[in-house]
């Protein structure tokens, strides 16, 4: 009610008043016991609606406010470039590993490195934007790195998940988790769901009209 009539006062609109109320709300419901929404508060909750990857400064901002409030923190990474049922299944599971979840999507030239040059599928900004609109995702964030050590080593998650085709002894970054205390998980892995065999398949289908056109 006071971020309602805060924002009334102000002149916003009543319904961008309620939605303002409505995220306070949120905030605190969040909170064991009695708790209070503060304006930086609802400006953090509020930014993490937003679909763009985090600099790396603000992403150790918000992770250093969720660990003093006890929560523990998820870290994954992947390209992501065409999302599928493997992904969005493994994404759910490593959020049910802790209570923030933070995904690094390599950036382009990453992405080549890795798939070869006529990849990615979507840009950076794109792929940022779609994995930031899961709810499961709690941040998004870049690595320009071959793999992503240097943020594991800033960010020391509680739990370092990847997906199923994985094991942990295949790491490199197993041994870098465990030096701070932390857990690799590995998660189930979906069969035959793959970026690589989405885009086969639209490039297949599209071969006979191409061959066809005038």
């Amino acid at each position: 009610m006071a971020c309602l009539t805060a924002a009334r006062a102000a002149g916003l609109p009543l319904a961008t008043s309620l939605d303002l109320a409505q995220a306070a709300a949120d905030v605190v419901v969040h909170r064991p016991g009695t708790s209070v929404c503060s304006t930086e508060d609802l400006a953090v909750h509020l930014g993490s609606f937003a679909d763009t990857a985090l600099s790396a400064e603000d992403l150790a901002r918000r992770i250093g406010r969720d660990r003093e409030a006890g929560l523990r923190i998820v870290l994954t990474n992947g390209c992501f470039d065409v999302l599928h049922r493997g992904h969005t299944r493994y994404l759910n599971q490593a959020k049910q590993l802790g209570d923030v979840l933070v995904v690094a999507l390599n950036d382009d030239d990453g992405v080549r490195r890795l798939k070869g040059p006529d990849r990615p599928i979507n840009a950076l900004a794109d792929r940022a934007g779609v994995i930031a609109a899961l709810s499961c995702v709690d941040y998004v964030t870049v690595f320009a790195t071959d793999t992503p050590i240097p943020l594991i080593e800033a960010l020391r998650p509680d739990i370092y998940a990847k997906g199923g085709d994985y094991s942990a002894q295949m790491l490199e970054e197993t041994p870098v988790v465990e030096a701070f205390g932390g857990t690799v998980r590995i998660l189930d892995y979906v069969p035959e769901r793959s970026t690589t065999a989405v885009v086969q398949k639209i490039r297949t289908s599209a071969e006979p009209a191409a061959e066809g056109a005038p």
